[in-house]
């Protein structure tokens, strides 16, 4: 299977909405004026829903920030054209030089300014770690709550 490598600039995220604004305890923020770079396996579009699906080791890069899963969905608004949702699953990790989070899936809205990460959600700065079952974070509030199980270390190797 061949890799597509796709310049999503223009094609997908006008403004580079992926990592717009996105912070987890801080730095899982990018400079939304970066050019956002998605490399996949394959890519389907299904212009009826307003659909397109990377699938098959999905890399989405903006500046230093890092999303990779298995498979990515993104549908856009109807109305403005502009991306509304990505739908993250198959193993997902954000990433940036200081920080990072595993889970099972994402769920990034731009509408409502959502990320929601599940599924054994592991989240490491330095040596700190927080893991649970769900992290919903507000972004336009800057607030983060994990939920399921919770469990912390602080200062030592993640849990």
């Amino acid at each position: 299977m061949f890799r597509l490598r796709v310049l999503v600039l223009a094609l997908l995220i006008p403004g580079g909405a992926v990592a717009q604004g996105v912070s987890l305890g801080g730095s899982f923020a990018t400079d939304p004026a970066a050019p956002v770079e998605v490399t996949a396996d394959s890519l389907s579009v299904d212009q009826a829903t307003g659909a397109a699906t990377f699938t098959g080791d999905v890399v989405i890069g903006q500046g230093g920030l890092r999303l990779s899963a298995g498979t990515v969905e993104v549908f856009y608004d109807a109305a403005t054209g502009a991306i509304a949702r990505l739908l993250a699953s198959g193993g997902v990790t954000l990433a940036t030089p200081d920080e990072a989070a595993e889970a099972e899936g994402a769920d990034y809205d731009l509408t409502a300014r959502t990320l929601i990460l599940t599924g054994d959600v592991l989240l490491t700065q330095g040596q700190s770690a927080v893991s649970g079952e769900r992290l919903v974070v507000d972004l336009d509030a800057g607030t983060a709550r994990m939920e399921g199980r919770v469990r912390t270390v602080l200062g030592g190797p993640p849990p």
